[in-house]
């Protein structure tokens, strides 16, 4: 399975984006999906997940009550709803794919897409 995120581009603080992460070359309906940011100069770090059943979600705390992760296994597609956007959320998104309940750390996850910038003026 290979995944590629899109979605992102320039947006006014305040405003919303919505990232796409698609999976090519087999089902991830299995595997929990994560998304994940690096800023410049900074580690990468969660922000967002959701069991293989889309069952279990959870968010970091700097991104609850505006992002949303959800997922359509049906089109083998998750998504990355990003609401309020502050310029501190500047970063490339990556999406990744793990064991069914892979959680918020890095190290289960063992597929990952190539990430899309997202870039919020103030």
């Amino acid at each position: 399975v290979q995944l590629q995120a899109f979605g992102g581009g320039l947006v006014q603080a305040g405003g919303s984006l919505t990232l796409s992460c698609a999976a090519s070359g087999g089902s991830f309906s299995r595997n929990g999906i994560g998304w994940f940011r690096q800023a410049p100069g900074k580690e990468r770090e969660f922000v967002a997940y959701i069991s293989w059943s889309g069952g279990t979600t959870d968010y970091a705390d700097f991104v609850k009550g505006r992002f949303t992760i959800s997922r359509d296994n049906a089109r083998n597609t998750a998504y990355l709803q990003m609401l309020s956007l502050k310029p501190e959320d500047t970063a490339v998104y990556y999406c990744a794919a793990g064991p069914p309940h892979s959680g918020t750390s890095l190290a289960p996850y063992d597929i990952w897409g190539q990430g899309t910038l997202v870039t919020v003026s103030s």
